[in-house]
């Protein structure tokens, strides 16, 4: 299985990317695992309601140039769906059982993610109603993925 998470800004803290490399070491045991870190746009902090929607939809560009067409897509956003881990589990084992070797997470920018994206994507997936920087997302959905390959090969791991 090959998974991808698209993501707009660069990781800038050293704890962070240590967590996050070590979770990406212990998943290539079972998927490829590629991160792909795109540039978010430049903007000035109070912005428009038409100059927040054209950041979300030049940064949504970007996101979609890197999606394939046979490609599943999760958008991470507040509005989606919450999942135990135990159904993220499922959900990703049934993909793979039904052929879909290449899915894609995307976390958004500092707005969220572009209409664009969303109408792409085949799921939306919620950590909680709460906000976290998109930063802190990577390190808590690459540990999810993890514990999600745990749990479907009946690998013992913290509940």
């Amino acid at each position: 299985m090959n998974i991808s998470i698209i993501t707009i800004g660069k990781l800038k803290e050293k704890y962070l990317k240590q967590g996050i490399e070590e979770y990406v070491k212990r998943l290539s045991a079972y998927a490829k695992i590629e991160i792909i870190e795109l540039a978010d746009e430049k903007a000035p902090e109070n912005l428009s309601v038409a100059e927040m929607e054209m950041v979300k939809e030049k940064e949504g560009i970007r996101i979609l140039e890197k999606i394939s067409d046979d490609t599943h897509v999760i958008a991470l956003a507040i509005q989606g769906k919450m999942k135990s881990s135990e159904e993220l589990a499922k959900e990703i084992d049934r993909l793979a059982t039904y052929g879909k070797s290449k899915i894609a997470f995307i976390i958004g920018g500092s707005l969220g993610l572009s209409d664009q994206v969303m109408k792409r994507a085949n799921d939306s997936l919620s950590f909680s109603k709460m906000t976290f920087p998109h930063q802190l997302m990577r390190l808590i959905l690459v540990e999810q993925v993890y514990r999600a390959f745990r749990i479907n090969r009946g690998e013992p791991y913290h509940k």
